[in-house]
Order: C-alpha cells, then sequence, then structure tokens
C-alpha cells in the first residue's frame, strides 16, 4: 500500500466509527416504527372446551395477562406435553392426577422440568369466586421437585344421566367402583374407597341409586337427589373420559372394563373426548351416559353459569368421587418463562431487542447490514 493509499485508510476509520455511531441510532428508530414480530411466550390452556382451558384463562387474567402478553395453544394435553419436550411450548397448563405418569415420562425426556407456584392473592381469589381449593404439591411426588409447589385443585367425579342411567345401575356402578377398585391398576385408584367417595359431591344433585348405596354403607348424604326420566331400559352405555394424554382415558377405560366384568348384560364403552366441558354439554344432549369431569364444573352446568350459562344441564346426577385433580403449571428450568412475572414483563421480546440493537450495531460498524428478517423485522 502506498503512502496516499495508507493515510486514506487511516482517516477513513474514525470516519467510519463515528458514523456508525450516528446511523446505528437512526436506524432503531426507523425500524421502530415499522410492526416488529414480538415473539410471545406459548402457553397451552387445554383443550377448548375442558376444565382446565377454563381455569388457565382464569388464571391467567388473575396474573393480568392478555393475549398480547402471550400466544395460547389450545389442543390436547399430549400435544402441550410433546411441546414442553420440543420447546414449541413454553408452558403447560392442566389438571392431572398426583403423581402424574405424564409428568414423569416427560421429566425422563428432558431431565429439567420445573412446576411453577401459584401466589397466595391469585389463590384467595380462586377460592373466593370458584370451588378451587388451595392444594400443595409435596416436594416428594416428584423427583425433580426441590420445595413444595403451591397450586389449586378440584375433585375429578363421576356423573350419570338420569334419562338413561337408571335407579339399580347407578346403585351398582357406585357399588363395585368402591368395592372392586382395588383391582384398577391405576395410580389413582387409591381413591376409589368409601371415605372418599362423597368428596367434592357439595351442592350437586346425587344420583337416588348412589346415594341408596352410600346409606347402606354408613354415610351421611346432605346433598338434593335427582330426579329420573327414564324413557326406556338400556344396555349399551357410553362413558365420556378425556383426551389420550390425560389422567381420564386410561382411568376411564380400566372403570369400564371393571364394570362390565362385573355388572351383568350391559356394556359400558369409554370414548376420548375433550373432558370435563365437552362432556357436561353432551350429558346434556344425551350423547352421554356416564361422563367424568371435574366437580367446579359440573356445579357451574347444574346452576347454569360461566360456560353454561345460556344452557344450563339438568339430568346430571353425581355417582361419585374418582381422585383430586390437581392443577400443574409446567415449564423447563432453563426456559426464559420462569415466573408469570416473567411473561409479564416478556423477556422473550426483551432479549429480541437487545439482540436486534447489538446486531445493527456491529454490523453497520463493519459495514454490513444483513437481512432484517435475521432481527425479526417486518417493514
Amino acid at each position: 500500500m502506498n503512502i496516499k493509499e495508507q493515510l486514506g485508510a487511516h482517516i477513513a476509520k474514525p470516519i467510519k466509527k463515528r458514523l456508525a455511531m450516528l446511523v446505528a441510532p437512526l436506524l432503531l428508530v426507523a425500524l421502530a416504527g415499522c410492526d416488529v414480530v414480538e415473539p410471545k411466550a406459548n402457553i397451552a390452556l387445554g383443550p377448548q372446551n375442558s376444565t382446565s382451558h377454563h381455569a388457565s384463562q382464569r388464571l391467567l387474567a388473575a396474573y393480568n395477562l392478555t393475549e398480547n402478553d402471550f400466544s395460547a395453544q389450545e389442543g390436547r394435553f399430549e400435544e402441550a406435553l410433546k411441546g414442553i419436550e420440543t420447546g414449541s411450548t413454553d408452558i403447560a397448563m392442566g389438571f392431572f392426577g398426583l403423581p402424574s405418569r405424564n409428568v414423569d415420562s416427560l421429566q425422563a425426556a428432558t431431565g429439567d422440568l420445573k412446576l411453577l407456584s401459584v401466589s397466595d392473592a391469585v389463590l384467595d381469589d380462586f377460592e373466593q369466586h370458584t370451588g378451587y381449593r388451595r392444594f400443595s404439591i409435596p416436594k416428594d411426588s416428584y423427583l425433580f421437585l426441590d420445595k413444595d409447589v403451591q397450586t389449586l385443585a378440584a375433585y375429578a367425579v363421576l356423573m350419570a344421566n338420569t334419562n338413561t342411567v337408571s335407579d339399580e345401575l347407578a346403585y351398582q356402578l357406585a357399588k363395585v367402583m368402591y368395592e372392586q377398585g382395588k383391582a384398577i391398576p391405576h395410580s389413582q385408584a387409591q381413591f376409589l374407597t368409601l371415605p372418599h367417595a362423597l368428596d367434592g359431591a357439595e351442592q350437586l344433585r346425587i344420583h337416588p341409586g348412589a346415594k341408596r348405596f352410600y346409606e347402606e354403607q354408613g354415610l351421611i348424604v346432605n346433598q338434593p337427589v335427582a330426579e329420573l326420566n327414564l324413557s326406556r331400559n338400556k344396555r349399551e352405555f357410553i362413558l365420556g373420559s378425556g383426551s389420550q394424554g390425560g389422567t381420564y382415558y386410561p382411568l376411564g377405560g380400566e372403570l369400564a372394563t371393571l364394570w362390565n366384568k362385573d355388572i351383568p348384560s350391559i356394556n359400558i364403552t369409554s370414548v376420548a373426548t375433550d373432558a370435563s366441558l365437552e362432556n357436561l354439554s353432551s350429558l346434556a344432549e344425551n350423547k352421554l351416559d356416564l361422563a367424568m369431569t371435574v366437580n367446579t364444573s359440573a356445579l357451574e352446568a347444574q346452576a347454569g353459569k360461566a360456560q353454561f350459562a345460556n344452557s344450563s344441564v339438568n339430568n346430571a346426577a353425581f355417582i361419585g368421587q374418582l381422585y383430586p385433580e390437581v392443577f400443574h403449571i409446567i415449564t423447563r428450568a432453563n426456559n426464559p418463562v420462569s415466573s408469570f412475572a416473567a411473561i409479564h414483563a416478556n423477556p422473550l421480546n426483551a432479549q429480541g431487542l437487545l439482540a436486534t440493537e447489538s446486531t445493527v450495531q456491529n454490523e453497520v460498524q463493519s459495514g454490513e447490514l444483513k437481512n432484517s428478517t435475521e432481527r425479526q423485522v417486518i417493514k
């Protein structure tokens, strides 16, 4: 390089640096006027017609989170858990039995699961305005927990169609469920005992056949009694359970097998559904004879509230409690969304903005401005 070229390079270097310092802020201001594609937390709320979905929405609203703060996913539970595994889902929320085999399997696949706790203020709100109650997941429930997790819970219950399930059949359903429940291999079958039979039954209309069985066993039944409106004798019955990734589906199949074995002349088929809310609606339309649901949803359906404000379910009667439903809020330890406050602050956006600013400055200083799509900016 000759003297003239060396002098030119020496003069150009500080000018280029100063130019970069001037241009970078201007570019950022210009980019601020563009439509920025803001990465949001992907939150799986549960199937659209499910109690998990309803509780998830209420929980997020209690944290003052809106659709501007996250992207909702409304698939089945197995899709949500697969999303946690692959990273396409940041948080998955839903009711599961405790402990959940699905959670254990997911931890085995990822090795870094984390359960989020719910604040005392939000739990107070739920207890004051809903049928849900605060619940502590003991740290020994899962190997990856190092402390108890505060959340909410309800009860999974079995409801019967008073237009199709007779007094005698309801009696036999309850009798077999609680006398033979130990034969069911599902982990939640441990709760199919008489001391737990009426858990979650408060204010729900009880089927007269189930009431008769419980009173014979010495239980005190204070619930209102449902009236039957049978039009014909049936032999084939359909039980609405839940999605294949949840707890209802396998337990429903095992219950149906047990009933078919011990109750002569009937056949009960368990079918996959979107769980509680869909099951109650299908019960009202006489598409189901038996339905697994959460007691809080059953109360809303009976009273014509919330999702059932325009169409109360008048033909549903309580048969018995199945197990306590515990709300799980699942994420991964290294996920940027490590708390509800983090969702509100939108750390993904903050990281993206910092990366954009740094990239613009570096690229201008080097005299290269790459494709803006790498910064998730669209004109």
